[in-house]
């Protein structure tokens, strides 16, 4: 299988060409630290070729959602120090994924301050997961040019620190939703000056915190994900084609290792102007670096997308929780276990770390 062989994915080398996806599974303290039971999550995965983790803010201003770590402080890279340590132990390599959720928050989970983004305008059609329940979407307060100049030094911080706490790598999340996206989406960007209102000022700032994170963590530890066709939290491009292109073509020129292309999902329908292409054929073949498929893969449909060529990775999500020994079970085509719904955002060591290894 093409999924078993080795690869080389900038300066790591990866005993598989299967990725864990990053997943949010809220179970920090309200520090943002994660503990034990983290670590041995991770490590119990760590025959996957490269682990992502769950989205880490970047600092006290990205927060989005409760009980999600950082890895700003002292204590919350001790704390990854745990978890990085644990999955080279177990011979597995780890890739700390980067996050601001921008306008994907609450003032309730960030000390009365409301959400900011780069334009004032809420997300509709949803509501958010607080520590005190569902509520509506605020609107967010608009970035200052000086606060977008703080955000980037704050993802390069945040690189050094995710160095300082032995990853072998950063991800910047720039799909689903996130600070990112918003600012390459008009329906969430607005802005007249060189972070808006055209094209290539839309992709600037996605553009400029990738340059942050090659000059601080070198090109051959970084990567970015994206999500093109993907509208959650009312993300809407006018030309997500031409967008996504310019974005991409901007990347070729930047030294770094790999694209995580997210295919859109069934459950968030695209906007009907949104053209109908396979992500990873249509965008894949645009980007130099290498390309990692993402986006509801199984056993078969995963070995047939490295076929094509165009990827050379595939990274699964929810097939992970369940089965913390997946490429073994690819291998001997093996049952594989669902995860329980209910214990995916929050809880403890149920729905966690007790799921079984496959015994064969």
């Amino acid at each position: 299988m093409k999924l078993l062989e080795k690869i080389q994915l900038g300066n790591a080398s990866l005993k598989n060409r299967m990725a864990m996806a990053a997943m949010t599974r809220g179970r920090t303290d309200s520090n943002g630290l994660v503990g034990d039971i983290t670590a041995e999550y991770y490590s119990q995965r760590a025959s996957a070729g490269l682990l992502f983790t769950e989205s880490i803010r970047i600092s006290e201003a990205a927060t989005g959602s409760p009980l999600t770590p950082g890895i700003f402080t002292k204590e919350q890279i001790a704390a990854w120090k745990k978890v990085t340590t644990a999955v080279h132990d177990s011979g597995g390599v780890i890739v700390a994924q980067l996050w601001h959720t921008g306008r994907i928050g609450h003032s309730i989970d960030r000390n009365g301050k409301l959400p900011i983004a780069p334009s004032p305008l809420p997300i509709r059609g949803m509501r958010h997961y607080t520590s005190q329940g569902m509520k509506d979407f605020e609107i967010p307060r608009e970035m200052s040019t000086m606060e977008i100049m703080q955000t980037i030094k704050d993802f390069g911080q945040a690189a050094k620190n995710a160095m300082v706490a032995g990853f072998d790598g950063v991800q910047l999340h720039a799909a689903n939703g996130y600070l990112p996206s918003q600012f390459l989406a008009e329906s969430a960007n607005q802005r007249t000056d060189n972070y808006g209102g055209s094209i290539p000022n839309n992709t600037r700032f996605t553009v400029e915190v990738m340059q942050e994170l090659i000059s601080v963590a070198g090109g051959e530890k970084v990567g970015i994900k994206i999500s093109p066709f993907h509208p959650y939290g009312d993300i809407v491009l006018e030309d997500p084609v031409a967008s996504y292109t310019h974005l991409i073509e901007e990347l070729n020129k930047l030294d770094f290792a790999y694209v995580e292309l997210m295919r859109r999902s069934p459950h968030f329908p695209s906007p009907e102007h949104y053209v109908c292409e396979d992500e990873i054929a249509f965008f894949g073949r645009k980007i130099r670096q290498r390309v990692i498929a993402n986006g509801g893969y199984d056993r078969d449909s995963a070995e047939s997308e490295l076929e094509k060529g165009i990827a050379a990775l595939v990274s699964f999500g929810n097939l992970y929780i369940a089965n913390p020994d997946l490429p073994e079970r690819f291998e001997k085509n093996a049952a594989l276990g669902k995860p329980d719904r209910a214990t995916m955002f929050g809880g403890g060591e149920q729905g966690y770390i007790d799921y079984p290894f496959w015994n064969g």
